[in-house]
């Protein structure tokens, strides 16, 4: 998009967090073609792409105030927000599956419940790290790892709950998964 087209999507964004209706539409007109496009290719499902284009546009509706014109473009914006959903959209996707591999696929009862008493105590052992690594590290990014990934929170959600800028949680939850990572793999190197 040429630089007229960009302030002329920041001037509907504006009046969009005026509560503008008429300007929401334009923008919704000028966005979703690509936006659907985009969340189609990563979905290959046109259902699930509309559902996650809907849900991003309800979400950019609820936070056109917070839009600021100087960190990105309206489209730049839109594009992450819907990737986001879309993202999210193949987690579910991929967790259903799961689930339902495993309510199928457990042909021997026994095996598993073998298989599982095998692996328990290793598990525990390895629970028992994890748990200890999250103590070391700092308040912050022990917080939003755990509404991460035991809460299972996304990013945007963390955000809002922490009221915190979208990025700063990204960067917690990175340099907190780093720190995780060499806690957990420095103990168990450490005891061989």
């Amino acid at each position: 998009m040429d630089e007229s087209e960009n302030q002329f999507n920041a001037e509907l964004m504006r009046r969009v967090a005026q509560g503008d209706d008429r300007a929401f539409k334009a923008l919704y007109e000028r966005l979703a073609p690509a936006l659907f496009g985009m969340a189609l290719r990563m979905l290959n499902d046109a259902a699930e792409a509309e559902d996650v284009l809907q849900e991003g546009f309800t979400y950019i509706w609820r936070k056109a105030p917070s839009f600021d014109s100087s960190r990105s473009s309206v489209f730049a914006w839109a594009v992450l927000i819907v990737r986001h959903k879309a993202i999210d959209k193949l987690r579910i996707r991929q967790r259903d599956e799961r689930l339902r591999e495993s309510a199928t696929g457990a042909a021997d009862p026994g095996a598993a419940i073998d298989e599982r008493s095998v692996q328990e105590p290793i598990l525990r052992e390895r629970s028992a790290q994890v748990r200890s690594a999250l103590e070391q590290l700092v308040p912050e990014q022990r917080q939003a790892l755990e509404l991460a990934f035991f809460a299972g929170l996304t990013h945007e959600q963390i955000a809002e709950r922490l009221d915190a800028p979208l990025g700063t949680v990204k960067a917690r939850i990175r340099r907190g998964l780093v720190k995780l990572r060499s806690f957990v793999t420095g103990g168990l190197h450490g005891r061989s």
